[in-house]
């Protein structure tokens, strides 16, 4: 019954003009009335947290757009930076520091003096959803800024989406049929003469317990991603980790 209440004001909402089409964050964002009441909530329950919508992170001129889910809730919805403060962040970040795509290993705060290089994190939506799912009007609602955000980053030459939302996401954004490019893990989609998207399952702490994603698993599919980006030194990185 809660889901379909939801359901009923994200439809309500979705017939609204949005206040911002041409931009790629707005941190006072409350397009989706769910996710802002339990983003209000959460200011409540923890008032050092960053608990507003999280800004993407990385380089201005990425050539590898790395695609996110959402934040997570004592991730970075805490620290307010992408995959920063919890589990999935601990095989992302050492995996593209061994690829030489980040300056550290570890991401602890958004004060730590991490930087990407080559590489930049956004995330399909931008506000912590309950139970970690957004629901597909949520999606919908945040595509916009993801679709603004990756007019600007023209640089890009692959994006590597983690999980099959952020996949479906990220094709929204470009205005791509999902038919054309089913996701599976490791698969490699060329999108045009010069971008690819590259896919992966998600580094939560749930995929990488069961070891459906492991670290071996994971650098190879970012050695990838830095081929197809023309970077150098994606050679060395294609070793694969020892398990």
């Amino acid at each position: 019954m809660e889901r379909l209440r939801a359901e009923q004001r994200l439809r309500v909402t979705e017939l609204r003009p949005a206040r911002t089409l041409n931009v790629a964050y707005d941190p006072g964002c409350t397009r989706c009335p769910r996710l802002a009441e339990f983003l209000a909530r959460t200011r409540q329950r923890h008032p050092d947290y960053w608990a507003r919508p999280v800004p993407s992170f990385g380089a201005a001129r990425p050539r590898i757009v790395i695609v996110g889910l959402a934040p997570g809730l004592h991730g970075a919805n805490r620290t307010g930076r992408p995959f920063t403060g919890d589990h999935a962040g601990l095989l992302l970040y050492q995996t593209l520091y061994e690829a030489g795509l980040a300056s550290r290993a570890q991401s602890h705060s958004a004060q730590d003096g991490l930087r990407l290089i080559n590489a930049r994190i956004v995330n399909t939506v931008k506000c912590v959803p309950p139970g970690n799912k957004p629901l597909p009007l949520e999606v919908r609602h945040c595509n916009s800024y993801l679709a603004a955000e990756l007019q600007q980053l023209r640089s890009a030459r692959v994006y590597l989406a983690l999980g099959r939302i952020a996949h479906e996401g990220l094709l929204l954004a470009l205005g791509l049929r999902r038919a054309a490019y089913p996701f599976g893990h490791g698969r490699e989609h060329q999108l045009d003469a010069t971008h690819w998207l590259i896919d992966s399952y998600h580094c939560s702490r749930y995929n990488t317990a069961t070891r459906r994603l492991t670290s071996a698993m994971f650098v190879k599919v970012v050695a990838r991603a830095c081929e197809r980006a023309g970077l150098p030194g994606a050679r060395a990185s294609a070793r694969a980790a020892p398990d």
